[in-house]
């Protein structure tokens, strides 16, 4: 890891910020998401679909937690350096996976 040799502009310091705050806040809607599925969802007699969608939710929310974490990080390193500021998968990673519960929610429902 390169050590910082600059301060950067504080306004691209607090767009980092924000886009790490708005990680978090998706991460939280993943685990209200997740929970809520688990405890109010009701998509058969086993309540198994429910208990996968939840989990799922909650695994993408802490995953969120996490990598949200280390993009602040290495963008706040990259602007300190003057290096460019590295590509994430995370966006799509998020994107596939609420898409994926949401499509097997809807499935489970039409089933049921």
């Amino acid at each position: 890891m390169t050590e910082p040799t600059q301060e950067p502009d504080y306004r691209f310091t607090l767009a980092n910020e924000r886009t790490y705050l708005a990680y978090l806040r998706t991460a939280l809607a993943c685990y209200a998401g997740g929970l809520s599925a688990v405890q109010f969802l009701d998509l058969g007699p086993d309540r198994w679909p429910a208990r996968i969608i939840g989990v799922v939710l909650v695994a993408a929310g802490i995953t969120t937690t996490a990598l949200a974490f280390r993009r602040w990080q290495t963008n706040l390193t990259a602007m300190r350096t003057g290096g460019p500021l590295p590509v994430t998968r995370l966006p799509l990673m998020l994107g596939a996976t609420i898409a994926t519960v949401g499509l097997i929610g809807l499935l489970f429902s039409l089933w049921r």
